[in-house]
């Protein structure tokens, strides 16, 4: 069997684990999805890892009991896999992501946690657009109309913008600015309103669709914002 782990020290890693349907000694519920523990290991032909033995830690189980929960975690990973490169260490990412998972399986807001996740990996990855200044002109927004365009480096004045881009508000941009001074591994205590939820949902997939090499295909799964 042939998994894909995401380490703090190691990033994204292959490995291979022999015989492990019927290795329930060494591995058992190890290897499902979202577990998180502790794999012995050692270099095996090419790349690819091969795997020991493995200790768990924790399980998720509590994902595995919504349907929409489980999509969430899934597109989580999934974004991780595309957007990360192999074999470099990503110790803050993988902090995010424990995090991440754990306020899911404790019931936490769907789509407060997908946006967070969202804007902190765009953020982590350098890909983070102009929020509160004219991407063009450099104008600090004061109470005013703001259009935001991914292609063109993100918010834009109106005289930059002209009629091109999608209108937002700037409360939301002031939200999603805010939002990334709270530390990585913080998911509770957030409220955003329904404008913000939505219009933050749109910039966020238009910053992914330019920097994603396909469309998540757990995306198809998880209700829109």
């Amino acid at each position: 069997m042939i998994l894909t782990l995401f380490t703090a020290q190691y990033g994204l890693q292959k490995g291979f684990a022999k015989s492990a349907r019927n290795s329930r000694k060494r591995f058992g519920a190890v290897l499902e999805p979202f577990t998180k523990a502790i794999f012995q290991w050692k270099k095996g032909r090419g790349a690819l890892w091969l795997l020991q033995d493995a200790e768990l830690i924790t399980s998720h189980l509590g994902l595995r009991t919504d349907f929409q929960r489980l999509s969430l975690a899934s597109y989580g990973v999934e974004l991780i896999c595309l957007l990360l490169e192999e074999g470099e260490a990503q110790q803050i990412i993988y902090e995010m992501l424990c995090s991440f998972l754990e306020y899911l399986e404790r019931g936490g807001n769907e789509l407060i946690a997908r946006t967070l996740f969202e804007l902190r990996l765009i953020y982590l990855l350098g890909y983070m657009p102009h929020l509160l200044h004219c991407s063009e002109c450099l104008k600090i927004f004061d109470a005013e109309l703001i259009r935001f365009d991914a292609n063109r480096g993100g918010s834009l004045c109106l005289d930059c913008a002209g009629s091109v881009g999608m209108p937002v508000e700037l409360g939301t941009i002031g939200s999603l600015a805010r939002s990334l001074k709270v530390s990585h591994r913080q998911f509770e205590g957030f409220s955003f309103g329904s404008i913000t939820l939505q219009q933050s949902g749109q910039i966020l997939t238009q910053v992914l669709q330019n920097v994603l090499p396909r469309e998540p295909k757990s995306l198809k799964f998880l209700s829109p914002l």
